[in-house]
């Protein structure tokens, strides 16, 4: 079955910032990075950092996206697309509750007082993110379930590859005003707290789309 000629540019728009907010929201050790030089050295420190970890991503984002656009004709067959999507959805369902039940602050390390500049802060905590390939399969299941990879259609791909940077961007961006605001308050609670919030709404998410595609075939099936 041919890909569809026309492509809802908005749409596409949409599925990239969902695709870089599920790659970025997770607490792992840059999001505890960013909060920590967010205290500890002021808020543009620790957006710094976040972007620094959305350029990171995005190379990520792209290999994983190349990679699967060349087995789209396979992942194409409705009987793979719906055993992808189902299973996409499953594991993003075990990563909300990996979310939900980890303690992020469990090796946390205290960032130190020199602030040094915007450009280290940035280039650490992409080389940091960098060294984490884990990150593929986020991807590659957020791709699946949202079917985001669309070949043969180079400036929608572009627009939602951007969209991913956007979404990582406006991830941090509004973690970093939230820890800055409540500073006073924060603490290592509230990174755990955060860390819960994310696996409900992850887990959510995937029940969502692991119901709408149960349905969706019983629907055609009908």
């Amino acid at each position: 079955m041919p890909f569809p000629v026309h492509i809802d540019i908005l749409n596409m728009i949409l599925k990239g910032m969902i695709v870089g907010i599920i790659a970025s929201a997770p607490m792992g050790p840059v999001g505890i990075l960013c909060v920590q030089r967010t205290l500890n050295k002021g808020r543009w420190y620790g957006f710094v950092t976040g972007i620094g970890a959305a350029f990171s991503d995005l190379i990520y984002a792209l290999i994983t996206g190349f990679g699967m656009s060349f087995v789209m004709n396979f992942i194409q067959k409705p009987q793979t697309n719906f055993i992808l999507q189902i299973s996409a959805s499953v594991i993003l369902m075990l990563f909300g509750f990996y979310c939900w039940r980890n303690n992020p602050t469990k090796n946390i390390h205290k960032s130190g007082s020199n602030k040094g500049s915007y450009i280290y802060n940035g280039v650490t905590a992409f080389w940091i993110t960098f060294l984490n390939p884990l990150i593929v399969f986020i991807f590659i299941t957020a791709y699946a379930q949202l079917s985001f990879v669309i070949p043969n259609h180079p400036f929608e791909m572009g627009l939602g590859y951007l969209s991913i940077l956007g979404g990582a961007l406006l991830w941090w961006f509004g973690l970093t005003w939230l820890v800055d605001k409540i500073r006073g308050k924060f603490d290592t609670n509230g990174i755990i707290i955060i860390n819960k919030v994310i696996g409900c709404i992850v887990i959510v998410f995937s029940l969502v789309v692991l119901i709408g595609t149960v349905f969706n075939l019983y629907a055609l099936h009908w």
